[in-house]
């Protein structure tokens, strides 16, 4: 295909790197992912796996210690690592959501401190914007950030943490001027080890049990004044800006969880039989794998011409439906995982609904991807408002 009719298509080198994860997904992640469900633990099989690899954050750039990785790359990585366990790529998921608004916003100095490390495998970064009464109504936060002299000191407790008490830096969304409404909202790098930063208890959810959510507790945190993001009110233009980016690593994890439950059950509808056959002989089951397996590409295509433009905005191109593309992809997306899900579940019957199979684990893990990162409802008011503006 010729440079003057690109194709947003995975490249030869990107689909590489799909086989290569999707292996070391299969070998090192995969046979611990029901155990991690089942006792809700961290899957630090997977985070060791996945550093060694290189893979935990690869959309950082190289001129910091990354492997430069494009969004679509990053997309195929999460996706691929999602097929085999959902809690293990909000690894690579939730690094990049935490960083994004310091590669966008922050100062040279700033990345510098804190891209490395996560590169190098040394920390995780989370992202801490919403609060037990500002969830969908994220500017009606409450968390507060007083300058002091050469330091600001945040009091407030962040909701719904992905990651919290495992990652080492938080990107925090607080209220410097509370008459500018959004525009008081500032965003600070904390640190787990700054005086004052402590954690609420691990949530008891029904999927993406390996993922600790946790309150992010502040009280009284004093943080040098250079550990700003942007200039100060700019947070809330910033957390929007990253979400542009990050609903499609949600949508990625979405594709990831429905591909594996179609896998699988594209497995078992061969071996089961029934009245003689093969249940993949009955035109009814096959026109349930149809339905899925069409639903799931499509919504692929769209998070990867999503990811492409997310890519091009990343170096500075004006992408007028950014916004658009990234809540598309990522209300598809979910929604096309929860019913692929459901199916697979049916597929197989009663065994589906039982722990034996994988398939009921990634129906549950399916369903936080139409509520996260703005909720499917949300997703639909950000699209109607691009357009009709």
């Amino acid at each position: 295909m010729s440079d003057d009719f690109p194709a947003y298509a995975p490249s030869e080198e990107q689909e590489l790197l799909r086989a290569t994860v999707r292996e070391l997904a299969d070998a090192k992640i995969a046979p611990f992912a029901a155990e991690v469900d089942e006792d809700a633990r961290f899957p630090q099989e997977a985070l060791d796996a996945l550093v060694a690899n290189d893979l935990h954050a690869v959309h950082v750039p190289e001129v910091y210690g990354g492997a430069g990785a494009d969004a679509l790359a990053t997309v195929v990585v999460i996706e691929e690592v999602a097929r085999a366990c959902a809690s293990s790529s909000l690894i690579p998921a939730v690094n990049k959501l935490g960083t994004v608004p310091v590669l966008l916003s922050g100062s040279e100095e700033l990345k510098k401190k804190y891209l490395g490390p996560v590169a190098r495998g040394e920390a995780m970064f989370s992202y801490a914007l919403s609060e037990a009464d500002a969830g969908s109504d994220a500017a009606g936060m409450k968390t507060r950030a007083v300058r002091d002299g050469d330091a600001w000191v945040l009091n407030g407790a962040k909701m719904w943490i992905t990651n919290a008490g495992v990652s080492e830096y938080y990107t925090v969304m607080a209220v410097t001027d509370p008459s500018a409404g959004a525009r008081g909202i500032s965003a600070f790098v904390v640190e787990k080890s700054d005086p004052g930063v402590s954690f609420g208890p691990k949530e008891r959810k029904l999927g993406i049990k390996g993922s600790p959510t946790r309150q992010v507790i502040l009280e009284d945190v004093r943080i040098p004044a250079d550990r700003i993001i942007g200039a100060e009110g700019t947070g809330f233009k910033t957390a929007l800006a990253t979400l542009d980016h990050t609903r499609i690593t949600i949508a990625a994890q979405a594709l990831g969880i429905a591909q594996g439950a179609l896998d699988f059950a594209l497995g078992y509808v061969k071996e089961r039989r029934q009245f003689g056959k093969p249940i993949s002989d009955f035109q009814g089951v096959q026109f349930m794998l149809a339905d899925m397996a069409m639903r799931l590409e499509g919504a692929r295509q769209l998070t990867y011409h999503a990811a492409v433009k997310s890519e091009r905005a990343m170096h500075g191109e004006k992408i007028a439906d950014l916004t658009f593309v990234s809540s598309a992809c990522k209300a598809l997306a979910s929604d096309v995982a929860m019913d692929v899900t459901t199916d697979a579940v049916q597929l197989l019957g009663g065994y589906g609904y039982t722990r034996e199979f994988p398939v009921e684990r990634m129906m549950r893990d399916a369903k936080i991807t139409q509520i996260y990162e703005g909720t499917n409802q949300i997703q639909r008011m950000v699209i109607a408002r691009q357009l009709l503006k």
